[in-house]
């Protein structure tokens, strides 16, 4: 897919709590964006239908400005109407079938897998873009979400598939992570409950991207200098 050289690094979640209006969420957002963020998932359970197709166009038109990804959580369809890169689901949410129908063969496609190599399998073979799997550490987003073990990053590399950690994820996690096998680590309150989202990617970069096999110091270093 064209998009998959995309799925690398850093991805940050909406919070409606945290970013509670349009002037919060575009700012928060632009500030992420100016750090070097390249996917950004827009994710509220409370917004009504006029509501979130105004938040994602707005957001659509900044990840273009700043060659950021747009994953929609959850909605295909907004997905579509907002034209968004791609859309998030998790197990309970649309069919992964339907998504790549609605969305097409180039839209990113996430699934949750919790810490489920048969989930992962399942999704591979549906089409899945990547496989999220956490959650790692204690969250406060999903306190309740079951836990998963660094070992599903290994177990989950036969299938071809980028991997995505969630779940609790702090800037002193993430050399950890990406050792592991993680190619991205999503997070919500580290990045958007912080006072510059900005600087928290950047930090988030450094810590990060570096661990990454198949980052190359140069290349990283190139990118954190056009983002400064």
């Amino acid at each position: 897919m064209l998009n998959q050289p995309f799925l690398r690094g850093i991805y940050a979640i909406t919070d409606a709590n945290l970013l509670p209006d349009d002037t919060r969420l575009q700012e928060a957002a632009e500030s992420a964006m100016r750090g070097g963020l390249k996917l950004l998932q827009y994710r509220d359970k409370t917004a009504d239908a006029s509501k979130a197709l105004r938040q994602t166009r707005l957001l659509a038109d900044l990840c273009l400005s700043y060659e950021c990804q747009l994953i929609i959580n959850d909605d295909p369809e907004l997905a579509k109407a907002c034209e968004a890169a791609g859309v998030h689901l998790g197990q309970s949410d649309s069919n992964l079938r339907h998504a790549r129908e609605l969305l097409g063969q180039e839209a990113i496609i996430g699934s949750t897998c919790h810490n489920s190599l048969q989930l992962a399998s399942q999704a591979a073979l549906s089409g899945a873009s990547y496989l999220a799997f956490g959650r790692f550490f204690p969250s406060s987003t999903k306190p309740d979400a079951p836990a998963a073990d660094l070992n599903i990053f290994k177990l989950a590399e036969h299938l071809g598939l980028p991997t995505l950690a969630i779940g609790g994820i702090r800037v002193e996690h993430l050399p950890l992570l990406a050792r592991a096998g993680a190619a991205m680590v999503a997070s919500v309150a580290s990045i958007f409950d912080q006072p510059c989202p900005e600087e928290a990617v950047r930090n988030f970069r450094k810590a990060f991207e570096p661990t990454l096999p198949f980052t190359s110091h140069e290349a990283l270093n190139d990118t954190l200098r056009r983002s400064i």
